[in-house]
């Protein structure tokens, strides 16, 4: 059961959603970024996106995805992503090993956090986006 699994807390590890410029067109994209010295192992993220547009509730597909392994200090593109939910808050569940213990962290972009105001560069990826620590 999941209550009986010890999850030690997440560090050095964040998300980001950044865009780039492919053939003329500006693409946006979710990564995940490892700072850490060691690789993880079997990352497992879940993408959601969830909010009320226009004062009706909405929801998207929930989206699955793992990687076997993500090198120490290494980024990897987790999915694509359409700014026309940047209205909704974005929720995405991150699980990995390191070793033999497991760590979970849920990074939530609300809905707003994608603003013009909070775009910054982002060193580990050489791109303009935002960043969920």
């Amino acid at each position: 059961m999941k209550k009986d699994i010890d999850f030690h807390p997440v560090t050095g590890v964040k998300l980001a959603i950044a865009k780039e410029e492919v053939n003329g067109q500006t693409e946006w994209s979710v990564y995940i970024i490892n700072l850490n010295l060691i690789e993880l192992n079997t990352v497992m993220i879940t993408s959601k996106g969830y909010g009320i547009i226009d004062g009706e509730k909405k929801k998207t597909s929930t989206l699955r995805h793992m990687i076997q392994e993500l090198g120490s200090e290494s980024v990897a593109k987790i999915e694509p992503i359409d700014p026309a939910v940047f209205a909704l808050n974005n929720e995405f569940w991150v699980s990995y090993y390191i070793l033999d213990q497991i760590f979970d962290k849920k990074f939530i972009f609300t809905e707003g956090s994608m603003d013009p105001s909070n775009i910054r560069m982002i060193p580990e990826l050489g791109l303009e986006g935002v960043l969920h620590r």
